[in-house]
């Protein structure tokens, strides 16, 4: 399903497909804090981009920004009331994932699980898939 979307701020026409919480979807900890960071920078309507880059000691990594919505040909997923977009190629290796968000000390932050990762650093900041 292709949904045309006016981003008013650019006055032009950006592409993006809808996608469902199969691609990817938030813990209601992980919308939570979503929704506070982007209150926090003044765009409540925007988004998490979750991209897959190469990098990292198994070969892959996550990238993680706020935005404001979707670019064109990104994949716009609604779940648990914020906005995740992920652009097609990044939606191959991350298709089934969950985010979540923890407070832990050492190892809190967003978190991606990824049942299509068959590796992981030992540092948990890269996979192989």
């Amino acid at each position: 399903m292709l949904v045309i979307m006016d981003a008013p701020a650019l006055n032009s026409t950006v592409n993006f497909k809808i996608g469902n919480e199969k691609l990817c979807k938030t813990t209601d900890a992980a919308a939570h804090k979503l929704k506070e960071l982007l209150t926090r920078q003044g765009r409540p309507n925007g988004a998490l981009r979750i991209a897959v880059v190469g990098g990292g000691c198994s070969g892959l990594q996550y990238k993680m920004d706020l935005v404001d919505g979707p670019a064109n040909r990104d994949i716009l997923v609604n779940s648990n009331g914020v906005q995740v977009v992920i652009d097609p190629k990044s939606a191959l290796f991350v298709s089934g994932s969950s985010v979540d968000f923890s407070e832990d000390l050492q190892k809190g932050g967003f978190k991606v699980t990824n049942p299509n990762a068959t590796a992981h650093c030992s540092c948990g900041e890269s996979f192989s898939a």
